[in-house]
């Protein structure tokens, strides 16, 4: 009994180590899950939009390839660059990057608008300012404006003293209703973006006529 006794806390925690680690995998594999379904729905609407404004197989083949390029750019900035790499850049160039696979090519471009305040982003607000940007873009292309041709999307900023408010305004799309994930798994990690990382908070206002989303950040946390 006595022997019993003194291998259980060492059993203990055996198996509370296994446990911690099977719930890191779980929502490493969540996350994982919720990022490729995300790239697959962009893939699909980016498709989507590009057989609209096309009318040959040439044409859609090379519009669908500059997207996917575009795309490609745009995700780079998602990932932290390692070591001391690259430096701040203006938010009006990182929100064109990240928006650019989005917007029409050719005739019809220039149906998102961005008229932002002259500022830099710092490396790691830039990580954190791509993610929430592209979540809302892909709910914009599944549910929103994006997902129509008639459909527009405007981004500006607004001073609030130690803060920037950035406004993410859509219209012109199908009549809008509150997405079914809306408090999934990507709606929490914007939230946490905007929070922790970006010193702010975020703010939707679901709209028949189009979503206002509304991000309060930081301005020193922007920097960095």
């Amino acid at each position: 009994m006595g022997m019993h006794d003194r291998c259980m806390p060492g059993i203990f925690l055996d198996v509370t180590g296994r446990k911690q680690a099977e719930e890191g995998h779980e929502v490493l594999a969540g996350e994982m899950s919720h990022r490729v379904k995300n790239l697959l729905a962009i893939a699909t609407g980016l498709t989507h939009i590009t057989s609209r404004s096309t009318s040959t197989t040439a044409e859609m083949a090379k519009e669908l390839t500059q997207r996917l390029t575009a795309l490609g750019r745009a995700h780079d900035l998602v990932r932290p660059l390692p070591g001391d790499q690259g430096s701040a850049a203006l938010l009006g160039d990182l929100l064109s990057v990240l928006l650019a696979p989005y917007d029409d090519l050719g005739a019809f471009s220039g149906r998102i608008r961005v008229a932002v305040e002259r500022m830099g982003v710092g490396e790691n607000a830039t990580t954190s300012l791509a993610l929430v940007l592209h979540e809302l873009a892909t709910n914009s292309l599944k549910y929103g404006a994006l997902s129509a041709g008639s459909g527009t999307l405007d981004i500006t900023t607004a001073s609030k003293g130690s803060q920037l408010e950035l406004t993410w305004l859509e219209r012109g799309g199908p009549q809008v209703k509150v997405p079914p994930d809306a408090s999934g798994f990507g709606s929490k990690l914007v939230h946490r973006s905007v929070s922790k990382q970006l010193g702010g908070k975020i703010e939707y206002d679901w709209l028949p006529e189009g979503l206002i989303a509304t991000l309060l950040l930081d301005r020193d946390k922007l920097a960095n």
